[in-house]
This record gives C-alpha cells, sequence and structure tokens, in this order.
C-alpha cells in the first residue's frame, strides 16, 4: 500500500491542508491520482482540510446564509412552529441549549434548522419504519427559506458524489466504489445561529462542544467568523477559520470505521467570541440507511484486522442522535407508541 500504508500517521498539526478539487471534475487521470494521494494524506495526518474548485455556485451559498439569517431573526415563537420534536426523523428547528454534542457539558449555545433528503411519508422505507427518512418540516409562508436550502441541499449532494469519487480513490478503490451505497443518502444540510459569548467562558458551555460527527463526512460553509477549532494530536487546539472560496471537509466516524481507522475523525468545537452572530451551515452525509458499514477490502489485511463490528448506517446513526438530541429518543418512543395502538 502506498502513504504509509495501513498504519497512519496521525500528527500534531498547526494547520489545516488546502486540496484543490479540480480533477474530480476535468477527469484527468493523472491529476486525479496526484489529489487522490494527497487526500488519503490529509485524512490518515488530519482528517479535516479546506476544498476549493468545488464548483458550488456562489449564489447558492449567499442566498441560503442570506435565509439564515432571516429564519433565526424571527420571534422564538415563530420558530417553535416547527420544532423538531413535532418531526419523527429530526427535521426542523430546535433551540439553544437543546442539543449537547458533548456529554461532560451543559448544552450547546447555538439554534439550528435540520432538513434532509426529500422522502415522502408513504414511501417504503418510511412505512418500514426506518425514521431518518421522511418528509421535511417547512415554516408556512416561508417560500424562499425552501426554495434556498433545497438549492443548497441539491448542490451538496453533486459535490458529496465527487467527494466520493475521491475517497475512492484515495483508499485504492474503483472511482465509483461508494456509488451503489449512495443512491438514497442519509445527507442531512443544517442551517446554525451561533450568538457571541463575552467575558470569561465556562468551557462546558460553548457554540457547539468538543465532538466528532457521526457520518462519513461533513462540508462546512462558514461565514466571516472565526470559531471553529480542531484538535490536535498534542492536545491543542487548532483554528480552521474561513478561507474565501473554500468549504472546510471533516471525515467521520463512519468513515473511520468504514477504513478501519485508516482517516481520522477528529474532535473540534465552535466558540464565537467575535462579539458578533455567527452563522454557518454544515452537510452531513452518510450511506443509505440499510448500507452495512464494515472495514472496507482495502483498509484490513492480516496485520490490520477489522476492528468494528458491521452496522447498518441508520442503526448507527439513530444511536447517536439518541445520545445527542434530548428529543429524538422521545419522538421515537412517541412515534412506536402510536404505530402499536
Amino acid at each position: 500500500m502506498r502513504s504509509g500504508g495501513l498504519d497512519p500517521r496521525r500528527t500534531s498539526f498547526d494547520e489545516i491542508p488546502i486540496i484543490d478539487l479540480e480533477p474530480m471534475f476535468s477527469g484527468d487521470a493523472e491529476a486525479k491520482a496526484d489529489l487522490a494521494a494527497k487526500l488519503r494524506k490529509a485524512c490518515a495526518e488530519v482528517g479535516f482540510l479546506y476544498v476549493r474548485n468545488h464548483h458550488v455556485p456562489q449564489a447558492v451559498i449567499d442566498s441560503t446564509f442570506a435565509a439564515a439569517h432571516t429564519y433565526f431573526a424571527q420571534d422564538d415563537a415563530a420558530k417553535m412552529r416547527n420544532h423538531v420534536s413535532l418531526s419523527r426523523n429530526n427535521r426542523g428547528y430546535a433551540a439553544l441549549l437543546e442539543e449537547n454534542t458533548d456529554p461532560t457539558a451543559r448544552g450547546d449555545l447555538h439554534e439550528s434548522y435540520d432538513i434532509a433528503l426529500e422522502v415522502p411519508a408513504d414511501d417504503p422505507d418510511v412505512l418500514a419504519g426506518k425514521v431518518l427518512y421522511g418528509p421535511n418540516q417547512w415554516p408556512e409562508g416561508q417560500a424562499a427559506f425552501r426554495a434556498a436550502l433545497e438549492a443548497y441541499h441539491a448542490e451538496m449532494l453533486k459535490l458529496s458524489g465527487h467527494l466520493l469519487h475521491a475517497f475512492a480513490l484515495a483508499l485504492e478503490l474503483d472511482e465509483t466504489y461508494f456509488d451503489s451505497m449512495v443512491s438514497k443518502p442519509l445527507a442531512t444540510l443544517r442551517v446554525l445561529h451561533y450568538p457571541p459569548q463575552f467575558g470569561e467562558i465556562d468551557d462546558r458551555q460553548i457554540g457547539i462542544g468538543a465532538h466528532s460527527d457521526y457520518e462519513c463526512f461533513t462540508i462546512l460553509a462558514q461565514d466571516a467568523i472565526p470559531a471553529l477549532q480542531v484538535l490536535n494530536t498534542a492536545g491543542e487546539w487548532i483554528a480552521a477559520d474561513p478561507i474565501p472560496g473554500c468549504f472546510v471537509v471533516n471525515i467521520g466516524d463512519q468513515m473511520a470505521r468504514w477504513t478501519n481507522d485508516l482517516f481520522a475523525s477528529t474532535v473540534h468545537r465552535a466558540i464565537n467570541r467575535s462579539g458578533r452572530e455567527r452563522y454557518s451551515i454544515p452537510f452531513f452525509f452518510g450511506p443509505n440507511y440499510d448500507t452495512v458499514v464494515e472495514a472496507l477490502p482495502s483498509c484490513i489485511d492480516a496485520d490490520h484486522p477489522a476492528k468494528y463490528p458491521p452496522i447498518a448506517a441508520g442503526d448507527y446513526i439513530n444511536g447517536r442522535f439518541a445520545a445527542t438530541f434530548a428529543h429524538y429518543g422521545a419522538a421515537q418512543e412517541k412515534a412506536a407508541a402510536g404505530d402499536a395502538a
């Protein structure tokens, strides 16, 4: 195996690498191979990277940030009309402190609105109880908000396909290796609003507590306000400040499991000390609900047996959501009781 084989080298990095994605759009095989080697190194050593030349129109990004500003400026009563507790599948609004990504902390200082793949209520997977599939909640009378988020979600699906092809090459697999596993992905778009924190800050209550992401990877758009920090192997928090024209991409826990920990799902957090409101747009991409996540053939050998038992992607995410979102387990219990009645 190239690039250090299956023994990953974790570094006490002091900056986040930048990867140019243009080869995944140009089709040049030699340029793709060079990109794949750089991507493998970034994912094995850091687990975070910036991507440029991603081909997502800036107008789509700007519209979604504008929609987030307008939405979160509403009063609490208006936002609570689409609270996530009204959704069986974790879609809608969540208020300050309702999420707790770090179980040792006291809640995250952000509010959010989540959508995912739009799946009709009468879809066979929804009727079969695969609760991460289903329809989105949408605020009444806010067509511009819905249009902006749906356009952004569609662009993220396209970009995720290109990224998956790059990951496959980086893992010495056929470029289309993952395609059949993401025909109906668990792909969540979230818009986030972080109020500023002033004075002495309790590290148990920050914008978002220290955590790793659950899915295969996350694509993050940031506004101009710095807040994101990434933990290196020396225990230092490294800034992942916004770079114009770039998304931040980080490896999630499912990809770490898929790669038998060759790729790092790196702990990160956000603290908004800017004195201004901060907005960000993460997109969490994972495979189909029933896709079994188990060590990839290129990530195991006699000296590197599989570390994790196989698990369906949906079952894995369900378990993580239940541990993170106070409303999620209650919504599932309520739905189950209704189904049994």
